[in-house]
């Protein structure tokens, strides 16, 4: 009878395991289906905005095209202008330093290095029309810049050097007409080419992203779901969502895989389990920089150089820059893998004006926060951008330097190529003092990877991280990983375990034996 209910609990158990395995897979199976149904359905216009009498007056500036949009849309100015796409700051809380406001204002980068001094050029990437030092153009809701964002025609562009302003040759009546939901190319503009070309910055925001193949990204392939950048980055009064942690410091408004996909999206629990500790970017970007190359090296100290008195530029084997008069000496990459890094949401960085401690070692310009022993960590692949860029020594900060000016004689480097009036000017627009001296100094810069999702049977093999052999996870030492790791106390433990096993074995088959026979003699006799 015992046994009959052994047998029948046994049955029991198997079957619960079964239904509550296919349930999982019938739920994981449920959730993609939803996903796919929600964003291969095409969004319809609210509004033909063709229509309106107020888009057909002819335009004579894009400020006028903005009154005109202020006049239906009478709260968006306030939401617009109280955005850090508009301010180019937001309110974040750093540790150490308190609640402080922090954006393209007053951070280093290791790109172009500031803005401060620089607005005419870098305004280009900015919502608004004529920006300067002085600041005015954030004061006035007519500069915001409506249709760089909502442009549909995909005609309009921004001018080079002109603070924000569009091209003067534009149709603003055709643009203002057909204003729509921002598509990929009105973030692409800007985002992509950010730092001063394409894919300078990130790695994995390009070009190829504006109609990328499912080779280059599964979510926003146009063979594949064609997901547009507002599906994920969502907006609410036109603050949008996700951060760059170049600028931001805070672990909230962050976008997420499992926003989508859920904590537990796969069919196996081992890979599950991996999501506590793995970001899901880990396994599923095994590369990026896949269309076009990415700037990994930047070296300011070899700028200045000119042929017959005149700058000039000379190009890589893949048609990049390889050497700018006005920049210096770049290095490029493709198909890069990724470094990986423990990353818990928050960032600090250094921002103008701060002492630097040690001049001997690379300065990290945004130090993203983690560990294995934190709970909020997960491991996140990263693109770290390497540069050398110029800094006081005697005050051992880094120069802001003076870049872009209309014309010579005005310190821009740009202009003069010299490295000391254009300190000299630079640092005075900032605020902050300048010894007379110039020497470079090496900076690293972490962007992490988001993008250029790869299809599920294109993702990071196990074997590429569980092993001795240039894992992946080479450079995370805080942890112990099966197969990567080597630990003489583990494997003498292990093998031991496996000796004693093994005679155990061969004990008990022993005493079988000896059992065995003795039992045979008992009967026969």
């Amino acid at each position: 009878m015992k046994k009959v209910v052994l047998i029948l609990a046994f049955i029991g158990l198997l079957v619960v395991i079964a239904v509550g395995t296919l349930s999982q897979k019938e739920t994981d199976s449920t959730t993609l289906m939803k996903l796919k149904e929600k964003y291969s359905k095409k969004e319809k216009p609210s509004v033909d905005h063709s229509k309106f009498a107020v888009l057909q007056q002819k335009f004579k500036s894009p400020q006028e095209v903005t009154k005109a949009c202020e006049s239906c849309h009478n709260m968006t100015a306030h939401q617009v202008m109280n955005s850090n796409h508009w301010n180019w700051e937001r309110e974040e809380y750093v540790q150490g330093r308190g609640v402080i406001y922090l954006g393209k204002r007053n951070a280093i980068n290791n790109f172009c290095i500031g803005t401060k001094g620089n607005e005419e050029s870098c305004a280009k990437c900015h919502i608004g029309y004529g920006m300067d030092s002085k600041g005015k153009i954030y004061t006035d809701p007519n500069n915001i810049d409506c249709l760089v964002c909502h442009d549909n025609s995909e005609t309009y562009a921004k001018a080079p050097e002109k603070g924000g302003a569009p091209l003067t040759t534009l149709d603003f009546n055709k643009i203002a007409e057909s204003v729509g939901k921002p598509k990929r190319s009105n973030c692409g503009v800007c985002h992509f080419y950010g730092g001063g070309g394409n894919n300078v910055k990130h790695g994995d925001l390009e070009m190829s992203m504006f109609e990328p193949t499912k080779e280059i990204d599964i979510h926003m392939a146009t063979d594949g779901m064609n997901l547009q950048c507002v599906d994920c980055h969502t907006t609410d009064q036109h603050n949008i969502a996700g951060k760059v942690y170049s600028l931001s410091s805070m672990s909230h408004n962050r976008n997420t895989c499992e926003q989508c996909h859920t904590a537990t999206p796969h069919e196996d629990d081992i890979l599950n389990e991996h999501t506590l500790k793995v970001a899901c970017q880990t396994c599923h970007i095994p590369t990026y920089a896949k269309a076009n190359a990415t700037k990994m090296y930047w070296d300011w100290s070899t700028a200045g150089k000119l042929k017959n008195g005149e700058p000039y530029v000379e190009e890589d084997s893949m048609g990049n820059h390889a050497y700018m008069s006005i920049k210096g000496s770049f290095v490029w990459k493709k198909n890069v893998k990724p470094d990986y890094i423990w990353f818990n949401g928050t960032a600090s960085h250094y921002l103008e004006g701060d002492k630097i401690q040690d001049t001997t070692k690379p300065l990290v310009l945004n130090q993203l926060h983690g560990s294995y022993a934190d709970d909020e960590s997960k491991i996140v692949p990263v693109k770290i951008h390497v540069a050398k860029q110029p800094y006081d020594p005697i005050n051992k900060i880094l120069i802001q330097p003076k870049l872009f000016a209309e014309e010579k004689g005005e310190g821009a480097f740009w202009k003069d190529f010299n490295w000391k009036t254009s300190a000299e000017v630079g640092m005075k627009d900032v605020g902050l003092p300048f010894s007379g001296k110039v020497l470079f100094i090496k900076t690293e810069m972490y962007w992490p990877i988001n993008h250029m999702v790869a299809s599920k049977e294109n993702t990071v093999k196990c074997n590429e991280c569980h092993t001795r052999n240039d894992s992946r996870l080479a450079g995370l030492k805080d942890f112990y990983m099966p197969g990567r790791d080597y630990s003489s106390l583990v494997d003498t433990a292990g093998k031991w375990l496996i000796i004693l096993s093994l005679i155990g074995i061969a004990f008990h088959a022993t005493f079988r034996i000896i059992a065995s026979r003795k039992l045979k003699k008992e009967v026969t006799k």
